[in-house]
């Protein structure tokens, strides 16, 4: 079933999927953390958090497969880069869900009070 209000599409979807699965883990969301303050090195990025340097590979994979980071390679330096755009479509899909649950939130407040004043 495809809701109206939302413009579905299987590779949008993907892609969003991708993004939440990407954010899931503690340690990929302190390295977008850490990269939402500017492109860094890999061990700048991974600075601070206590996991093997194999660990830290995998996660930036995850992290690369979801487009949600960028690796540029020079040389020896790998360095990392955040992308918005599959950041802002889960940003955008919370806001939708949001929006939703107020209004479902509001409707129920207001029989509340409602039923409190005819009491």
């Amino acid at each position: 079933m495809v809701h109206q209000m939302v413009n579905y599409s299987p590779d949008r979807q993907a892609g969003l999927d991708r993004a939440f699965v990407a954010l899931s883990h503690p340690v990929r969301r302190q390295i977008v953390e850490r990269l939402a303050r500017g492109p860094a090195t890999v061990a700048q990025a991974a600075a601070g958090i206590d996991v093997s340097k194999p660990a830290i590979s995998r996660h930036l994979r995850v992290l690369e497969e979801a487009g949600v980071v960028s690796r540029v390679i020079d040389g020896r330096e790998h360095r990392l880069s955040l992308e918005g755009r599959p950041l802002g479509e889960a940003s955008e899909w919370i806001a939708r869900q949001r929006k939703l649950w107020e209004r479902k939130f509001d409707v129920i407040d207001e029989y509340l009070s409602e039923r409190r004043r005819t009491r």
